[in-house]
């Protein structure tokens, strides 16, 4: 089995069915299907798609996203979902890092494709408004490779402490596996409705939101703005949605809003960034509806552990491991630490990665004896809970996306008359974390701080662009010559 083929048997199963619901609008599983084939037919006919190839999927949340993505794994592809916030020089990264020739894009995006064209020749566009244009119908035929369980089906790419992101590959396998997993720890089924207002590229949304409904032939319900939080309530009760994952920002906001009646969810799930423990009683003292986190992370497909539907949910908690995925906590020479020790949140299962697509060196150091490393730093209770108290990389959360200050100094470092940059976190209501930017500038030059943020601005997403710049004479260093972050922190 593969994610086309369990695409395709569920759409023909349920293909009268509605798979989406957007506004007024109702989007069918024959509709889908169809659509995916036609789409599929053209990469291989017109756009000499060969199995393996990667191709970009630059789109914001829309409709076509499901057809798109489909299109592509029906026809041997490769899925480069790509983060539709990253401005043209981080998107040249990726399309070369990954070596795509061909992006599946909106004319939302029209603006930036001429740059990229010019940073990569030989790149060609699909741009799914042709989707609705064309006579999908008259070719839904579509011979498609066989991929196996071990073939790549995505390459998501994650931010790095090098500050370049890396594509973390995860094969058909690992996201079925998954899948799967969610299915059962959320006792999914074929009358579901997935509330989508999340990013579709954020691996959380595609696994939770995308690929677990249409697997068990449920229904997304796409919401286009999370604002204000009363409207999203408005049509989740319209659509009778059943489940809304989200990140705990939006559902700070639905503290605030009025709770209309008839309020048809039975879950919620809050994932992407830790649940601050007040947010979580509020929320259930509002809604009396169960609200449980979960922990994930890309290289895991992304899904790792969730508090139970049904038993003890402790609060602060990531939960305990989903179904056939194994967590423990290990020590830098891969001792696996008994209950209350503190060492390295470690997972092993069918949903980790590959790998790093290109990158052995970091491969290497990420999978350990078929144990994947996550970077983050906690601990094990008696009961087999866990609980993440710090994390070993140097990241930042900003609602959810990870950022990494490294990617944000080099950008400054490169604005005429800086001499040393830093880049911390700093706690923030809305928002979760935000950066802070800490610049000394060469001798005799005196900078501005609102037209440095307007270069970072132009070369990186609004979310990496720092919250404010203090500048100093020199950055605090140690004996060594290592920025000290610690003391930067202190005094933001």
């Amino acid at each position: 089995m593969n994610l086309a083929e369990s695409f395709s048997a569920s759409a023909q199963k349920h293909s009268e069915k509605t798979a989406m619901f957007c506004g007024d609008t109702e989007f069918s599983y024959a509709q889908f299907l169809t659509q995916a084939r036609w789409l599929a037919v053209q990469l291989q006919q017109e756009f000499s798609v060969q199995p393996g190839d990667r191709i970009g999927l630059w789109l914001k949340n829309c409709p076509e996203f499901i057809p798109s993505l489909y299109g592509v794994l029906l026809a041997g592809g490769v899925v480069v979902p790509i983060n539709n916030f990253l401005k043209p020089d981080e998107v040249k990264h990726i399309l070369v890092d990954a070596g795509v020739n061909v992006m599946i894009t909106q004319s939302a995006f029209a603006e930036a494709l001429p740059i990229l064209s010019a940073n990569r020749p030989g790149l060609r566009f699909f741009q799914v408004e042709q989707l609705a244009e064309s006579d999908v119908a008259a070719s839904t035929r579509v011979a498609g490779p066989a991929r196996t369980e071990s073939d790549l089906a995505f390459i998501v790419y994650t931010s790095g402490t090098t500050g370049r992101p890396k594509g973390a590959m995860l094969s058909h396998g690992n996201l079925l596996s998954n899948v799967e997993s969610c299915r059962k720890v959320l006792s999914a089924v074929d009358h579901d409705r997935f509330v989508v207002l999340l990013p579709m590229f954020h691996s959380f949304m595609l696994c939770v939101g995308l690929l677990l409904p249409l697997r068990v032939g449920g229904s997304l319900v796409l919401i286009k703005s999370l604002h204000p939080p009363k409207s999203v309530l408005q049509e989740i009760i319209r659509h009778q949605a059943t489940l809304l994952p989200a990140i705990p920002q939006f559902f700070r906001a639905l503290l605030e809003a009025q709770i209309p009646p008839g309020l048809p969810l039975r879950l919620c799930i809050s994932g992407a960034a830790p649940l601050p423990v007040e947010t979580l009683a509020a929320f259930l003292q509002k809604f009396t509806i169960p609200l449980i986190e979960g922990y994930g992370l890309s290289e895991a497909s992304p899904v790792v552990s969730m508090n139970p539907i049904n038993g003890i949910r402790k609060p602060g908690s990531i939960g305990i491991p989903v179904p056939d995925v194994e967590v423990s906590v290990q020590n830098e020479n891969g001792e696996i630490l008994p209950s209350g020790q503190i060492g390295e949140i470690c997972v092993r299962g069918g949903n980790v990665m590959q790998g790093y697509w290109n990158q052995p060196e970091e491969t290497s150091k990420a999978l350990r004896h078929g144990w994947l490393l996550t970077g983050d730093v906690g601990c094990r209770d008696e009961d087999g809970y866990f609980y993440i108290t710090d994390r070993k990389k140097d990241m930042l959360l900003v609602n959810g996306i990870n950022v990494y200050p490294r990617e944000i100094e080099e950008v400054i470092y490169q604005f005429p008359g800086v001499k040393e940059a830093a880049v911390i976190s700093q706690a923030d209501p809305r928002k979760g974390e935000q950066p802070v930017a800490f610049v000394a500038a060469n001798d005799n030059v005196t900078l501005d701080e609102k037209t440095l943020l307007h270069f970072i601005r132009g070369k990186l997403a609004d979310y990496k662009v720092p919250r404010r710049i203090t500048f100093m004479p020199a950055l605090p260093r140690n004996a060594t010559g290592k920025v000290l972050k610690t003391t930067l922190r202190q005094q933001a």
